[in-house]
């Protein structure tokens, strides 16, 4: 069965219809590289990662895969429930701990040990010559993942890298490492559905964060640490040794502020200071990408009210969101109710991938 036809027999919930087909493997392949982002443990981000290896077109493509964390152990470290096993096809190129590679119960092809190391060993690149199943657990950093993925894609000409993410490490999911995404949610993120649905909805508006300008990004990018002002003639200023956790924050002489830019982490106390600002909350509010941004909803909610606006350097596309309604307590949401109420808040189609594999 091809994509597309394996693809048929799924469902989504969207508001309140019912939509035939999944269609993000298409959606995925119009990318180079994908992170699959759980937002807490048990979230289904292992079985996401497991659906979209079993039905991208290796034949025609060059895929690879490879973790940020330790993934593929069939029992949970923290909760000791059940985990689906990681089973590559035949053909796949993956990236996973010295460790874990001699634990590989699939024939393989060695193509390079590297020499950065984790707290596994050394990370092996290697080709599934026949399917398997394997323990990943590759590059412990977003910078050293980067470096992974630039040789996979310059080295080996993959088309296409697919990453799983690590419990709280969204940098997996930056659009300096990836360019696409799909987040995992579910009861075990909250068992209450509303503010399940508040919270994940929070995410996704933070993901999808419009980008700034191409003259703000041209000017910003460079800027790693700090927060800086872009005046209305174009002109860049630093605010000296300000960073948005400083406790002493002041904004004096910026009555000609156009975009306010910071470098490191958005947090609440800086919003506020911003919202309360009259003339910077005119202002175009400017983070590298959404995983800068850690702000409580409440907060984001009352900086747009008041009209402001924060916007990215750099944006990943959101292709999916899924949803486990089961949390390791054994807690069951209802499944449509919690895609349908997930589904209008965001926007989105949302898909119980458990359930419609059933």
């Amino acid at each position: 069965m091809d994509c597309e036809g394996a693809l048929s027999v799924f469902t989504a919930t969207s508001g309140n219809h019912c939509v035939q087909g999944v269609p993000f493997i298409n959606d995925i392949l119009r990318y180079d590289s994908l992170s699959i982002v759980g937002l807490e443990k048990n979230t289904g981000k292992t079985e996401c990662l497991k659906y979209v290896l079993e039905r991208l077109p290796v034949e025609t493509k060059r895929i690879a895969v490879t973790s940020i964390g330790i993934d593929g152990e069939t029992v949970d470290q923290v909760t000791r429930t059940q985990k689906p096993e990681i089973v590559l096809r035949e053909g796949m190129y993956f990236g996973t701990s010295e460790a874990h590679y001699r634990q590989r119960r699939l024939v393989s092809e060695l193509i390079d040990v590297s020499d950065e190391s984790t707290s596994l060993g050394r990370v092996v690149t290697a080709r599934a010559i026949t399917g398997g199943k394997i323990l990943l657990s590759g590059p412990s950093s977003a910078s050293s993942l980067r470096r992974w993925m630039g040789e996979m894609q310059h080295r080996l000409n993959i088309d296409l890298i697919v990453i799983d993410g690590a419990l709280s490490r969204m940098s997996s999911a930056s659009p300096a490492v990836s360019q696409s995404m799909i987040l995992a949610t579910g009861a075990a993120y909250s068992a209450n559905i509303n503010t399940l649905v508040s919270k994940t909805a929070h995410v996704v508006d933070l993901v999808n964060l419009d980008l700034t300008t191409e003259r703000n990004v041209t000017q910003l990018m460079p800027l790693e640490k700090g927060v800086w002002f872009i005046d209305k003639e174009g002109g860049l200023h630093s605010l000296d040794t300000m960073t948005s956790l400083s406790r002493d924050i002041h904004f004096e002489g910026m009555d000609d502020c156009e975009t306010l830019y910071v470098a490191g982490a958005l947090v609440d106390g800086f919003l506020e200071k911003v919202r309360q600002n009259k003339r910077l909350r005119q202002a175009e509010l400017v983070v590298r990408d959404f995983t800068k941004v850690f702000v409580t909803p409440q907060q984001f909610r009352l900086f747009i009210k008041a009209g402001g606006r924060i916007r990215v350097l750099q944006k990943s596309k959101l292709i999916a969101v899924t949803v486990n309604p089961t949390s390791p307590s054994g807690y069951v949401l209802d499944s449509d109710t919690l895609c349908g109420r997930l589904s209008e808040a965001i926007g989105l189609p949302v898909y119980d991938l458990i359930k419609n594999q059933q």
